[in-house]
């Protein structure tokens, strides 16, 4: 089965395609440009270079969120012109859960940290010993604190990934009080490699859903809209 694995939930913007266990082609780019300027182009380019057709897709994978409320919907809008094109199943991938998948096979627990502004992060706690990540904790919208305090609740060496672990690199430094590490950049941002692998354990397991149902996680409001709602408080 050939699947596209997009990711645009954050910075980064990546685009994978693989052939059952085999990837056949991986494009990230980590830039300032907008995902509505890179997506598409990336996708052509993924197919173009594996001498794939899109009509040979036949599962797409998104990370569903959380993350950027603005990549997150040209990611969704993406994925629901190809999907309905296509006429082919999605497997929604919580983001973090996306990011835990880079490092499958440690022994140690998996700490995904998104920066979302005003010290908040988004987070999980993940084992990913197995074939997927486990959720110790689900991602979640929180304050840099109060993961890194569950953290050192949980009492394991952990490490640490995502563009929030160099955000929020010194204040990890500074509170964790068990063994930690932080990723390398091969495995620290996301990669669409990552997503695609999840959208096939997904498919294998019945969790895909129509282009239809499919809807981005966002877990807390809008910047926007929380400007809003102080407005009328």
């Amino acid at each position: 089965m050939k699947v596209l694995g997009i990711d645009s939930s954050g910075m980064t913007a990546t685009v994978a395609l693989i052939e059952d266990d085999k990837l056949i082609a991986e494009f990230t780019v980590n830039n300032k440009r907008t995902h509505s300027e890179t997506l598409m182009p990336m996708i052509d380019k993924v197919l173009t270079a594996s001498e794939t057709d899109i009509r040979d897709v036949e599962l797409l994978a998104i990370a569903a969120g959380p993350g950027s409320f603005t990549g997150l919907r040209i990611g969704a809008a993406t994925v629901k012109g190809l999907g309905m094109s296509l006429d082919v199943p999605v497997a929604a991938i919580p983001t973090c859960e996306g990011l835990a998948m880079n490092l499958s096979g440690t022994d140690r627990l998996v700490c995904p940290l998104m920066d979302a502004r005003r010290n908040q992060v988004y987070t999980g706690l993940y084992r990913v010993s197995g074939d997927m990540p486990e959720a110790v904790i689900e991602q979640t919208a929180c304050d840099i604190s109060e993961i890194v305090d569950k953290v050192n609740e949980a009492g394991e060496k952990v490490i640490f990934l995502g563009d929030g672990a160099a955000i929020f690199k010194e204040y990890i430094e500074s509170n964790i009080r068990v063994e930690f590490s932080f990723a390398n950049a091969n495995a620290s941002l996301q990669r669409g490699a990552s997503i695609a692998s999840l959208g096939l354990i997904y498919q294998k397991a019945g969790k895909t859903v129509s282009v239809d149902e499919f809807t981005p996680v966002y877990l807390r409001p809008s910047q926007a809209e929380r400007v809003r709602e102080e407005k009328n408080a």
